[in-house]
């Protein structure tokens, strides 16, 4: 497989295109100045405890409060606000964990009163940006990604991917770092650390740690709601977590952002450096690569896949819904369970790459087409999961239900990505209304004599019905007439392209005449 990413920097916003084997599978929206992704960590103000949902609402500066539940606060919620309620008051000369000391862990079913009283501010960090109308969802357990690990203050633990099978390279990994993180940090090692070297993981940690001092140094500076530590941009966050050996191409259109681009992969991957590139092309770059036309192919609201068979995916309050057609596909020589199982495992891969793409969260309900064989089934469930598995986000897939049914839960953590791929009409401007046709005749009349002036052999091309009532009569037309009101020679064509209302003038070479 090979993978590209192609970076298209638009006036208000950045747009990031990945591909596998030439074909979208995800599609990023940053517009510019974003203050509320996922990651970002903020000194916030509490305002209200809501007892009853043992939750409250967190002022980070969002027109919505954010929501923080006791849950996502953390058994170490008291050492971490001690250090930062001594950091704000000015107690604390050093970001370093090596001596300070922790505080009894909090009560897994306890009270949010208990913890947190209106007023207190704390450091919180935004697990899910805001979505609809809600704020964005809140936590308290601070954790620094990075390209090979994740810091988490206030502990010593070091954990491993679980998508890491060797034993021995667990052993290995988790000897190297416990040698070489900070004191009184813990670490979760990511599947990418698989293989590299001690000198590859010491620069990410010293790189994570630096990020902790200069949150440490922020926190001084602000008053609340105010971010002090910021996330990496979309694009880098992407490039940090995805990126690989089979990444051939990453195509950038804006000079400052290829810089930014190249520096940050010569950090993280400096092997990799000479695929970033800067695309000085006079076609925009979507349109070069064809990404625009497998957008409009592919969210809408129908998807059409291999075989002539299709998608229909709704977008409801509570789920999303995607049901599966076999349109005109039947082979004949195959009965009716195979031909469902052959649609099925074509819909499985295009689901998996729909939910990817539109960054679909919470629950999904696809509905395949029956099949009667067990085999069939768990063949369709193994395809799904496999499908899926590269999938960043969490998710979890239950087997097809008796009436064929696949739930599928995945992590949301971003409003689900929503093009619209219909366009306005060209004749009402998207009003659901026309200008009276009875005034076309007039307003061509009036375009023609400023047409005049510029050439005397006129063509004009209108819809074919438009073209037929100017046309129409041997003797006397309206054709005839405005040519000899205007003394000019006039051909009346038509077009079926055209739609009803539209006309364009033409001089004798072919040429539009603009009036």
């Amino acid at each position: 497989m090979k993978y590209e990413l192609l970076v298209d920097s638009r006036p208000n916003e950045v747009v990031i295109a990945l591909l596998r084997d030439k074909q979208l599978l995800e599609l990023h929206k940053e517009p510019v100045g974003t203050k509320f992704s996922v990651g970002d960590i903020f000194l916030a103000k509490v305002k209200k405890i809501i007892t009853g949902l043992n939750a409250t609402f967190v002022d980070v500066g969002y027109e919505k409060d954010g929501f923080l539940h006791y849950l996502d606060l953390g058994i170490k919620f008291k050492t971490f606000q001690k250090f930062t309620e001594r950091n704000i008051g000015g107690k604390l000369n050093t970001a370093s964990l090596r001596n300070f000391k922790h505080e009894p862990e909090i009560d897994k079913s306890g009270s949010i009163n208990d913890v947190l009283k209106s007023g207190n501010q704390i450091l919180v960090q935004v697990a899910k940006e805001p979505i609809s109308t809600k704020g964005p969802r809140l936590t308290t357990e601070v954790t620094i990604a990075g390209r090979y690990m994740v810091l988490v203050p206030f502990s010593n633990k070091v954990s491993i991917s679980q998508k890491i099978e060797s034993n021995e390279e667990k052993k290995r990994l988790k000897k190297l770092v416990q040698s070489i993180k900070p004191p009184g940090f813990g670490v979760i090692i990511r599947t990418v650390a698989q293989g590299k070297m001690v000198a590859e993981l010491d620069a990410d940690i010293k790189f994570l740690y630096k990020k902790w001092q200069k949150m440490y140094k922020q926190t001084k500076k602000v008053t609340p709601p105010a971010k002090v530590l910021g996330e990496l941009g979309r694009t880098a966050s992407l490039l940090r977590d995805v990126l690989n050996d089979d990444f051939v191409s990453i195509l950038v259109n804006d000079e400052k952002l290829h810089l930014e681009i190249k520096d940050y992969i010569t950090t993280i991957s400096p092997e990799q450096e000479k695929i970033v590139r800067l695309y000085k092309g006079n076609v925009p770059l979507f349109q070069k690569f064809q990404i625009e036309r497998q957008i409009k192919s592919s969210f809408g609201k129908t998807v059409t896949m291999r075989k002539s068979t299709y998608l229909v995916i709704e977008h409801t309050e509570a789920m999303h819904v995607i049901d599966v057609n076999s349109g005109k596909r039947v082979n004949s020589k195959q009965d009716q369970e195979a031909n469902a199982l052959e649609v099925n495992l074509i819909a499985a891969e295009e689901v998996a790459r729909q939910l990817r793409l539109r960054d679909m969260g919470g629950i999904i309900v696809v509905d395949f087409i029956d099949m009667y064989n067990g085999e069939n089934r768990k063949k369709l469930f193994d395809s799904l999961v496999g499908f899926m598995s590269d999938d960043k986000a969490k998710h979890h897939i239950l087997p097809p239900s008796r009436f064929g049914l696949v739930e599928i839960t995945r992590q949301r953590v971003r409003p689900v990505l929503n093009i619209e791929t219909k366009e306005g009409c060209p004749s009402c401007k998207g009003t659901g209304k026309i200008e009276a046709s009875i005034l076309l005749i007039d307003e061509i009349g009036q375009k023609l004599a400023k047409a005049v002036n510029k050439s005397e052999n006129v063509i004009l091309k209108t819809h074919p019905f438009v073209a037929s009532h100017i046309n129409k009569g041997w003797f006397k037309n309206q054709r005839r007439t405005w040519a000899n009101d205007y003394g000019c020679k006039l051909a009346v064509e038509e077009d079926t392209t055209y739609h009803l209302l539209q006309y364009r003038f033409f001089n004798k070479e072919r040429k539009v005449i603009n009036v």
